[in-house]
């Protein structure tokens, strides 16, 4: 059996927050200056690493969170601060250096997490495991999960397509827009978090 209303809602849900149409600027604006072939290697890792994490929290994640002692808005607020420092290596250039540091990384932070398995996806799936309480219910749960994350790895696979054709011009324009754009994300998250441990305290 499948539910496919449970698949339905929780991709759309995961599809909004991950963003995929979204996440192309930013992906080209990480994988600029490198070699087709790694920035192939990067999309799939991308998405690998976002998948492996959604699953981490999709089957452990509230334990994790309760042992650790860690709240979700202390999680929004450390993904913010964290993206607002790649938004502003974006905005300064200073993601041209050094390249092989941000070969290795860039994939796995900020791409992987928390850009695309950010705070907003994992308690989305923590809450969706948590409501599906029967096969079809869990089945149409991680179906979703492997759906929007095949849907990520599309998307950032071939937006390389789009470097053709902007050129290196294009490439710098969009590195700033990102930067900008990726800034506006962090610093409203970081006050979604905050918010959320003013109500709460």
């Amino acid at each position: 059996m499948f539910d496919a209303a449970v698949f339905g809602s929780l991709f759309l849900t995961l599809f909004v927050i991950m963003d995929p149409p979204g996440i192309t600027p930013i992906f080209l604006a990480l994988s600029s200056g490198r070699p087709v072939k790694v920035q192939r290697r990067m999309a799939w890792q991308a998405a690998l690493v976002a998948c492996g994490v959604i699953t981490l929290f999709g089957l452990v994640g509230k334990e994790i969170l309760d042992y650790l002692h860690v709240s979700m808005p202390a999680l929004m607020v450390a993904g913010g601060l964290l993206l607002l420092l790649v938004a502003l290596d974006l905005l300064t250039g200073k993601t041209d250096e050094p390249k092989q540091t941000k070969e290795v990384n860039a994939a796995l932070v900020p791409l992987g997490m928390p850009l695309l398995a950010g705070p907003g996806a994992i308690v989305a799936v923590i809450l969706a495991v948590e409501k599906a309480d029967d096969l079809a219910g869990n089945a149409a749960v991680w179906c979703a999960i492997g759906a929007i994350h095949l849907v990520l790895w599309l998307t950032m696979r071939f937006s390389l397509a789009i470097v053709r054709v902007i050129k290196e011009g294009g490439v710098v324009l969009v590195t700033r827009l990102s930067g900008m754009l990726l800034s506006a994300i962090a610093v409203q998250q970081i006050a979604n978090g905050v918010t959320q441990f003013i109500r709460g305290g």
